[in-house]
């Protein structure tokens, strides 16, 4: 038999390792993988990326709302000419715009991955409306976590049996197999040379993610170690001007803002300590970053959201603090930093449950399992 078309449909994407590493492990004698990205602008990474494969990729242009009706009539046009027989979409225009065309072209297997949980619930309750609607449309609604699963069925009371928790998976070698000269580069990029210790925080500037709390922590923690770094990597986001005010407490040279850095596995080498902390317990979808800390053997201060919930242990794999608490954060930091051996216990114990939740491989024989027809 040939192989069955799926096309992935996706929006507002730049560069992705996850459908990177999709592309390349999933079964190629089973699925004929095309995409689909609604983008703003032709030619981002992961278009020219999966051209260089010889993986075939449509570009359609969308920038909002005033797009949705000619966005919907190129990805109805496109699934009509390739015969994809299932349609995984990923985001939110993408699942709306995707699974409404292929709805109308009677496609019986559309899936889409929910990549947030309580978002619109919190911030823009009107949303959720669509949310549901997406539901409707789905016949399968891929869960990246239990929190996700739980929104989705007590929340927006989706049907159970419509959800499969797949958790993200990941090459975690990439976080190991760094070099020394990598490290060094982004050390004189940044300029982190001389600094220590350099506190990471790898977060979208969002009023969920709490850095509203991790900056004053910092600051406290300036006051013992005056060469104290702080680096605030993805530092965009529409909560920017409120942590511009709380920057100005700081003192210039002792933090960097990095808009965006490809080589994440060398960034996370360059922190003496990881700080993720999102502001309650649902609000967090997934939180890769939990992951990618631990598997970069980086110590880490997390509040339980998102994934953390199901595997992270307070003084075994990471330090746990309360929600939206910066006296904790500035602790539980400070903690980490007099005691090394602390350090290596959790840093060992990270690495090892990484491994066993979160592979890649798991994750694709998972996908593949979902997409038999």
């Amino acid at each position: 038999m040939p192989p069955t078309t799926l096309t992935y449909i996706i929006s507002d994407i730049d560069k992705a390792l996850a459908f990177e590493w999709i592309a390349e492990e999933l079964d190629k004698t089973k699925f004929d993988l095309h995409f689909i990205l609604l983008n703003k602008k032709p030619n981002c990474y992961l278009e020219t990326w999966l051209k260089a494969q010889n993986i075939p990729v449509y570009y359609v242009h969308y920038e909002g709302k005033k797009h949705l009706f000619s966005a919907f009539w190129k990805v109805r046009k496109i699934l009509a000419q390739n015969k994809s027989k299932i349609v995984h979409c990923h985001l939110f225009d993408a699942s709306l715009i995707g699974l409404l065309a292929a709805k109308s072209l009677g496609i019986k297997k559309r899936i889409f991955t929910r990549h947030y949980a309580t978002f619109h619930h919190e911030y823009f309750p009107r949303a959720v409306y669509y949310d549901k609607f997406i539901n409707r449309l789905a016949t399968d609604i891929v869960a990246i976590s239990k929190n996700v699963q739980n929104v989705l069925i007590e929340k927006e009371k989706v049907n159970p049996p419509k959800i499969h928790l797949i958790h993200h998976g990941f090459r975690l070698e990439i976080f190991e197999n760094v070099t020394q000269n990598e490290i060094e580069n982004l050390k004189d990029k940044y300029n982190l040379q001389n600094k220590n210790p350099v506190i990471g925080v790898i977060a979208r500037w969002i009023h969920l993610k709490g850095i509203q709390y991790i900056i004053p922590a910092f600051k406290q923690l300036l006051e013992i170690y005056p060469n104290a770094h702080l680096v605030l990597a993805n530092a965009q986001g529409d909560y920017a001007s409120e942590i511009k005010k709380l920057l100005v407490d700081l003192p210039q040279t002792s933090y960097t803002e990095i808009l965006f850095e490809k080589n994440l596995p060398a960034l996370y080498k360059t922190f003496t300590l990881y700080v993720h902390t999102p502001i309650n317990a649902e609000v967090e979808a997934f939180g890769q970053t939990y992951v990618e800390a631990l598997a970069a053997g980086v110590p880490s201060v997390f509040t339980l959201s998102g994934v953390a919930r199901e595997f992270i242990e307070d003084e075994k794999n990471a330090l746990v603090v309360d929600f939206c608490n910066g006296q904790q954060i500035f602790e539980a930091m400070q903690k980490l930093l007099s005691h090394t051996d602390l350090q290596k216990k959790i840093t060992e114990n990270g690495k090892e449950i990484v491994k066993k939740l979160f592979l890649l491989q798991k994750h694709i024989e998972l996908l593949e399992k979902l997409y038999v027809v």
